[in-house]
């Protein structure tokens, strides 16, 4: 360990970095960053940095609220943006004042829910189509419901801002060695989506953080506003975070997912996590769709799924079975948006994928028939469910869950729900514009 904290220090040296942040997240996804100067830079990599965690949403109460973040060396990287001279990030892993790993912190989850795939010499491979959008400012630099561009699907002209930040994403990815597979325009106007090369879950978690802000500083440079609200333009798609997966051996050699005498080239194992997924996935939307705004984007007519069912070529399944063999083999989860918690939207998926395999779940049929033009007959006939219609409705699957409580563990398992609950009571209690225009002069 201390021949790994002296090669960092001498790489900090070399990069002549002169700020570290050091970075977690919430019980939210909110990426939280201490910022430390040069003379700090040893005994943070020695010791971690001490915190306030009650200031934390979800972390912990005032009387237990001492906490320190360790920065896991590994996850060393350059900022492609820094003020006043080069810095430099590390993601953090949360311990409590004895010493002890923190369980509320969303990383720790996720580690534990990969750790039996882990002993097993297999680990969770996942890649996201992640969306946002592009706002303009005003003159004074507030920012306005209006779309920074006005084209469509793969649109692209060059002078265009838009495509320029998408470029922008890009370089700044490229420099970090994340390895991004595409940029392109989304459906909706001001609407852009970016792809990740295909990786382990906890290492895309940790790129997911980082990404965000790679997309916000590269939108502020052109005075656009990057938004990863789920649904920020009335009547138009929204953003999505659609998580492809699979599951492979360590050395990247198998795919377990594969099976080339299957009829749709799936494994037992990779339609037992499929089943589990489509099993309990009400159970765990609360988590991959966490906000009051996420349950406006999932709603029929906008490509968002809706139905719990699964298809190879029918995009409005839940999840999908993409065209590939052997490596490329995999399922894509469609119903995650980008605003989530990355660490609890893979420790949910992995979580109840797995529990499909530990109860040796068979998969229904899948349904290639678009489910949005099926009626509510044929929809029952086809035993095909419902996505939660509210965070209300999810928050409701997610208190009567013995499953989820395991996935999540007691801290973040109590602590979101009761940090939802007071978002979706304050927008019950919220008159909106929406209710003032229908009935304030006809009632």
């Amino acid at each position: 360990m201390e021949d790994h904290i002296q090669e960092n220090l001498q790489r900090l040296k070399k990069e002549n970095i002169k700020f570290l942040h050091m970075q977690f997240t919430d019980i939210q996804g909110i990426v939280k960053t201490l910022t430390l100067p040069e003379n700090r830079f040893e005994d943070a990599l020695t010791e971690g940095v001490v915190f306030d965690g009650s200031s934390v949403a979800g972390y912990a109460q005032i009387e237990e609220s001492d906490m320190r973040a360790v920065p896991d060396l590994s996850t060393f990287t350059v900022s492609p943006y820094s003020t006043g001279g080069n810095a430099a990030r590390y993601i953090c892993n949360i311990f409590n004042s004895d010493g002890t790993r923190f369980e509320g912190d969303p990383r720790y989850v996720l580690e534990k829910n990969l750790k039996q795939l882990w002993e097993d010499g297999k680990d969770l491979n996942v890649g996201p189509e992640f969306e946002f959008f592009l706002f303009r400012k005003d003159e004074h630099g507030n920012v306005v419901n209006e779309p920074g561009d006005h084209a469509g699907y793969f649109d692209h002209t060059p002078n265009d801002t838009s495509a320029k930040i998408r470029q922008e994403i890009l370089l700044n990815l490229g420099a970090l060695g994340y390895e991004p597979e595409a940029a392109h325009h989304e459906v909706a106007f001001g609407q852009h989506e970016i792809d990740l090369r295909y990786t382990t879950a906890l290492l895309m978690a940790d790129r997911i953080t980082v990404l965000k802000s790679v997309i916000k500083n590269a939108a502020e440079n052109h005075g656009f506003f990057a938004s990863f609200m789920p649904k920020p333009i009335n009547g138009v798609n929204g953003s999505g975070m659609h998580i492809h997966q699979s599951i492979m051996t360590k050395d990247r050699k198998t795919n377990t997912f594969y099976d080339e005498k299957d009829k749709y080239g799936l494994s037992k194992t990779a339609k037992q996590y499929t089943a589990g997924i489509l099993k309990y996935v009400q159970d765990g939307s609360a988590i991959l769709a966490s906000w009051v705004n996420s349950y406006k984007r999932l709603i029929p007519g906008y490509e968002a799924p809706v139905y719990i069912s699964w298809a190879n070529r029918n995009r409005t399944a839940l999840i999908r079975v993409p065209a590939g063999k052997g490596m490329r083999k995999r399922i894509e989860l469609r119903c995650p948006d980008p605003a989530g918690n990355p660490y609890l939207q893979f420790a949910t998926v992995v979580g109840l994928g797995m529990r499909g395999i530990k109860e040796n779940l068979e998969l229904p049929d899948p349904v290639e028939k678009n489910i949005f033009h099926m009626s509510d007959g044929e929809m029952s006939r086809a035993g095909i469910k419902s996505m939660p219609g509210s965070l209300g409705e999810a928050l409701q699957n997610l208190s009567q869950s013995k499953i989820m409580k395991e996935i999540l563990g007691d801290h973040v398992y109590n602590n979101f729900l009761t940090v939802k609950q007071r978002e979706w009571d304050e927008f019950r209690c919220y008159v909106t514009e929406w209710e003032l225009k229908r009935y304030l002069n006809i009632l």
